[in-house]
């Protein structure tokens, strides 16, 4: 599924000269769930930015491949390093999609139509991407609340939104970014265990970027990165 060989990302901080990532080679596997570790500011987000193509590598390559499950929307492969900002623009559209620690939904949207966001910049027609996204919510426990705002859910449903957006468009790849950061105990379970079961249910390659080790000991494999290194932890 990915491929990044020698992948470094320096940038300037005033003065000072920021390496990020250091000659990073790793590669997951398709259909696989991995947890990333580390210090804040150990270069956790930018190797989760490159996997999403949300920000290129100062040098080396990211390639994405097609999963199994892939249809002829997706190339075989593609280097989010040097691919093309359109061609790049509809890689992240269509083949991934992204949770964040936040939430990042519109407050003056329906979890309804926060959903179908996530489908206006693919070629789907304002009906499919209702019935789409109907869908979507209903897979994560969430039929009854899709024309409540934000402002009227859970932090716990917020998160399910959140995760239905990210699966509305049917991606390969789901990348999450502290997924269960703002959540207490009890709902950080719940969100991991539907996680869990939609990676199985799906056959999604999962990468989660987390500070709790235990939502990292949920998943299959587990990397730490620090000083813009990564290592396989045991």
């Amino acid at each position: 599924m990915y491929q990044l060989e020698k992948v470094s990302r320096t940038y300037q901080q005033g003065k000072r000269t920021v390496k990020a990532l250091v000659d990073v080679d790793l590669h997951i596997a398709d259909g696989e769930l991995v947890a990333i570790q580390g210090p804040t500011g150990g270069g956790k987000s930018t190797l989760l930015q490159m996997l999403g193509g949300l920000d290129r590598p100062t040098s080396g390559s990211v390639r994405l491949g097609a999963s199994a499950a892939a249809d002829d929307r997706a190339p075989d492969s593609v280097d989010l390093a040097t691919l093309g900002d359109t061609a790049l623009t509809r890689v992240r559209a269509e083949r991934i999609g992204f949770v964040f620690q936040n939430f990042n939904l519109i407050p003056t949207l329906t979890a309804q139509e926060n959903v179908e966001t996530a489908l206006v910049p693919t070629e789907t027609s304002p009906a499919d991407r209702a019935e789409k996204a109907r869908a979507a919510l209903a897979s994560v426990g969430l039929s009854e609340r899709a024309d409540h705002l934000p402002g009227e859910l859970s932090g716990g449903q917020q998160q399910r939104v959140a995760i239905a957006r990210a699966l509305v468009k049917e991606p390969t790849v789901l990348l999450a970014d502290e997924p269960t950061g703002n959540l207490d105990e009890a709902t950080r379970d719940e969100i991991v265990a539907l996680l869990e079961g939609l990676w199985k249910e799906k056959g999604l390659t999962v990468v989660m970027v987390t500070h709790d080790s235990t939502v990292a000991r949920r998943a299959k494999r587990r990397l730490r990165i620090a000083d813009g290194k990564v290592t396989q932890l045991a």
